[in-house]
């Protein structure tokens, strides 16, 4: 069976022959393996047959890219979205935000223009010669792209997101809509040239730990009227959509089922995001990809991990609707021979009968 009649089957609730396997992981976890025992010519995708392939064009700001301030173990850098930031280059970080370019509705419109479409957005030969490949070698390849209240907040700062949310609605409003415009427009020329998508991948981090960042009250206001039309645009063409939002995100679900999503991403564990819950309550009406907790995984007691599965994937897969991947990403504490039983577990629990 291909990954991608193996991933519409599970997305439609029906079962297939054994749960689809994808992951996202680190570099520097990736680097780490590679030190102990993954070959060198192999990636985690390739040695462990991740079913997932991503293509999207760029929806940046075209801002360029530059180098500010170097040290030790860190560098300040300006984006494509105008943001500046530091990071570690030791090891993967969430990076420090020092400001950005985009502070204020006239500075808005000041650079509004540099969300228009361009054919810069895409390397149409190579990326085109990409998905014929995929496609081929029966890869689920979706159409993927940041959205929403995550990647606007990337250009804006959080703080001044969140503030405007509360005060000037009009202009979060106007955002959201110039950015899906540019999504939308990305996915129309891209199939216009020749690609073809299984599916649709969006990301949009909407929640902490401990909740979500801002009301369902507000999301339905903000963020739901330009999510309506992607869901429409893809219901349209017969293309699931998988939303990647982390943090607590349980007070939007109800509304994202009735707006039309098909499955949720990453679930994290730490969040209070339990698959087996969400399975128990949301199951029948929606898909999901991940739960699988990280810090299960980096255990040094080898019967956590199986716990973890034991628990979760009997009541995850069944009815179809569910897709491994871990709660978040795979860090660096996370050892090869840990995940190499772990994707031994996946495999044995996620058999169907």
């Amino acid at each position: 069976m291909t990954p991608r009649r193996r991933i519409r089957m599970v997305l439609n609730h029906e079962e297939p022959d054994r749960v689809p396997v994808q992951d996202s992981v680190w570099g520097h976890t990736v680097a780490r393996w590679h030190s102990e025992g993954l070959p060198a010519d192999q990636s985690p995708d390739s040695y462990f047959g991740y079913e997932f392939a991503h293509q999207g064009p760029d929806i940046s700001l075209q801002f360029p890219d530059a180098v500010l301030q170097e040290g030790d173990n860190w560098r300040v850098t300006r984006n494509a979205l105008g943001a500046v930031s530091r990071s570690f280059t030791d090891h993967e970080s969430t990076p420090e935000m020092l400001e950005f370019t985009i502070d204020s509705p006239e500075r808005w419109e000041e650079h509004r223009h540099r969300l228009a479409w361009n054919d810069a957005r895409v390397d149409w030969d190579n990326a085109l010669a990409a998905n014929q490949a995929l496609r081929e070698g029966g890869q689920f390849v979706c159409y993927f792209a940041h959205i929403g209240y995550d990647w606007l907040q990337r250009i804006i700062g959080a703080e001044t997101m969140l503030v405007a949310m509360a005060e000037d609605r009009a202009w979060v409003v106007d955002m959201m809509d110039s950015l899906m415009d540019l999504v939308l427009r990305g996915f129309r020329e891209m199939v216009a040239r020749g690609f073809e998508f299984d599916g649709v991948f969006v990301a949009n981090d909407m929640g902490y730990r401990n909740g979500t960042f801002f009301s369902p009250a507000v999301f339905r206001e903000c963020e739901l009227p330009a999510q309506r039309r992607m869901y429409d645009l893809f219901r349209e063409r017969d293309l699931p959509v998988i939303l990647h939002s982390c943090g607590n995100v349980r007070g939007f679900v109800p509304d994202l089922i009735e707006a039309g999503l098909t499955c949720l991403n990453p679930l994290e564990s730490k969040a209070g995001m339990d698959l087996v819950e969400l399975k128990q309550q949301f199951g029948d009406r929606l898909c999901f990809m991940g739960g699988i907790d990280v810090r299960a995984m980096a255990d040094p007691d080898p019967d956590a991990i199986e716990r973890e599965i034991a628990r979760k994937l009997p009541v995850a897969k069944t009815g179809g609707g569910y897709i491994y991947h871990s709660d978040h990403s795979v860090p660096h504490n996370v050892s090869w021979s840990q995940y190499q039983r772990l994707m031994a577990l996946v495999r044995a629990y996620g058999r169907y009968p």
